[in-house]
Order: structure tokens, then sequence, then C-alpha cells
């Protein structure tokens, strides 16, 4: 069973017959992801753990009256998000999760005696993405890390699918621009070939986005 599909079946299940089983399972497939997600807002976390823990609550307490909700997990999503910008607000306190170095396009495109070339020019990206706005980088995030689609997203942010259009753009725009720079700056070595690499998988990542993400 594809994950979409099992996340629905036990939310049917939770919400329409109180199976204690399929919440937990729930639970399992969503939590990591929530707590990921959470950290984009909240510096804490054990703070983050508390609101998703919250939500799961939420969700079992008032199970009988979500039976109506056709997607899960960006209800879920757009509970959390609500719910620590709340506690952001009440705290002031921001920290947002450096980009991955497991990031699909960036994997399996190095040979083990480039790895400090590797770690400098992935340190470059991570501070590229995380130099985005906010709004920019958890558009990005959410469709490059969790896959999902740009009407997902425009929900979760609370924003039009033309403005998750553009905020995915002006982050490619921007990893694009860094990429340059590095490849600028770097010495005559092999990390020219690991450059072209890494922006042939930006570019194949875009080209995805434009077929699939904005449907």
């Amino acid at each position: 069973m594809k994950r979409n599909d099992h996340i629905a079946d036990c939310w049917k299940r939770v919400t329409l017959h109180s199976d204690a089983d399929a919440y937990k399972q729930l639970f399992y497939l969503l939590n990591g992801k929530f707590l990921k997600f959470c950290g984009q807002y909240i510096s804490d976390k054990e703070t983050s753990e508390e609101i998703v823990s919250d939500i799961f609550v939420d969700l079992w307490q008032n199970r009988s009256r979500l039976a109506h909700v056709e997607r899960p997990e960006v209800y879920m999503l757009v509970s959390i998000k609500n719910k620590a910008l709340r506690q952001w607000k009440k705290n002031s306190s921001m920290q947002l999760v450096p980009i991955n170095e497991d990031l699909d396009v960036f994997a399996d495109v190095y040979r083990p005696d480039e790895e400090l070339e590797k770690k400098e020019l992935i340190s470059q990206l991570d501070k590229a993405v995380a130099g985005l706005p906010l709004q920019c980088r958890m558009a990005f995030k959410l469709v490059k890390e969790d896959g999902m689609k740009c009407a997902e997203v425009a929900e979760v942010l609370n924003i039009s699918v033309r403005t998750v259009h553009a905020q995915i753009y002006r982050a490619m725009k921007k990893l694009n621009s860094a990429l340059a720079q590095y490849q600028e700056n770097s010495p005559e070595t092999s990390s020219k070939t690991i450059i072209r690499n890494i922006a042939s998988g930006v570019a194949v990542f875009f080209l995805y986005f434009l077929m699939s993400a904005c449907r």
C-alpha cells in the first residue's frame, strides 16, 4: 500500500471506527515528518515535540468530527504550522534546520576522495537556502524534501499556488547563483566536476518540479 493510501486508510479507521491501532500507525507514519516541519518554526526540540504531540491528541479527541477531511497530512500540517506560529510569536525565537547533506539531487555523484569538496559546497548551498525568506524556504523544503504538490504547499502555507511557483523559482535561482559563485572562486581541481554534477542535479529537480509538482 502506498504511503498516502496508508495514511488515508488509517485516518478513516480512526475517525469512523475509533481504531486505536490505526491511530498508532498514523503516529509512526507522520510523527517524524511533523517534528521536522515544526522545527522550521521552533528552535526548541522539546517545544516542537509538545506541539506535534498536542496535534495528535487533538486528533484523537476530535476524531468523530474529522471524517470529512480529505487530505489528512495537509490538514495536520496546517494545524502544526498555526500552533507553531502562535508559540513562535510568544517566544520570538526561530531557527531553521539546515538543508540535509543527503538530498537526493546531491547524492551519489562524488568519489570518496572528493568528500572535502562536497562538504564545502554543501555548506555553501546550506547558506544559500538559509538566506531565503521563511516562506520561500518552507515552500522549497516542502516540495523538495517532502515531495508535496504545489496545491498542498499552498494550503499548508496559506498562499496561492502561483506564489508557491514563484517561491520555488526564487529558491532555485538562489541555488544556481551560489553554484556559479562557488565555481568562479574555486580552483581548477576536481571540484569543478562536482559543481557541474550538482548543477545538473539542480536542473533535473527544477525540471521535475515544473512537470509534476506544479500540476
